[in-house]
């Protein structure tokens, strides 16, 4: 499948205002944090948590969340290997729009292929975008199972579940390893935040 738009006779514009006006204006620097893990594994919590955590030091901050987006943006698209790919691209694009206004973005998808993921990391500038591999293990998942999903998928009734019955490809140099089996979600957080002070994102 090509990259080029469908769209034709369509022309890029550039902006006036540059993406280090927008950062300098509101004391920070734009990122993507995408944490990638199976279900259950405690992505969207650490999300919120680290979101909250930045709020309360008044940093500009939001959480793309993938059950959320799905609801709207990507509520045309299923689980199939394809619909997986244009959900993360998607997911990519509007990440690299937040973290170009100058936000911290947090993501929370499973995102199973390392090559999707690639091509969102490609989106932004080299040291913009951290992956953040929420290592929990598969039967940590099970046991937490809050949604009941992996329940319903050892029954056959949830087709392509990610570790069940579609693969999951696990990051092999990510930026950050996510521990929560045997953290608190604070803990976690911490990881996260600790990650952008220490690379400069914010004082």
């Amino acid at each position: 499948m090509s990259d080029a738009p469908k769209s034709q006779n369509i022309v890029w514009h550039g902006a006036e205002v540059t993406q280090a006006q927008r950062e300098a204006l509101i004391g920070q620097k734009g990122a993507v944090v995408w944490l990638t893990g199976l279900s259950g594994s405690g992505k969207s919590t650490v999300c919120r948590r680290v979101e909250q955590k930045l709020l309360e030091r008044k940093k500009f901050v939001y959480v793309l969340d993938g059950d959320n987006i799905r609801m709207g943006l990507n509520k045309d698209l299923g689980f199939s290997p394809d619909d997986r790919k244009e959900n993360i691209r998607r997911i990519g694009c509007v990440a690299q729009l937040f973290a170009d206004a100058g936000a911290i973005v947090l993501t929370a998808f499973i995102s199973p292929y390392r090559a999707d993921r690639d091509t969102a990391r490609a989106l932004l500038a080299p040291g913009r975008f951290c992956e953040a591999f929420v290592s929990t293990s598969l039967e940590a998942c099970e046991a937490r199972d809050p949604k009941g999903l992996y329940v319903k998928a050892r029954a056959g009734k949830i087709p392509e579940f990610t570790g069940i019955s579609a693969p999951y490809e696990a990051p092999e140099s990510a930026e950050l390893v996510v521990q929560t089996e045997g953290k608190t979600v604070d803990e976690s957080a911490d990881q996260v935040i600790a990650w952008l002070e220490t690379n400069g994102f914010f004082a």
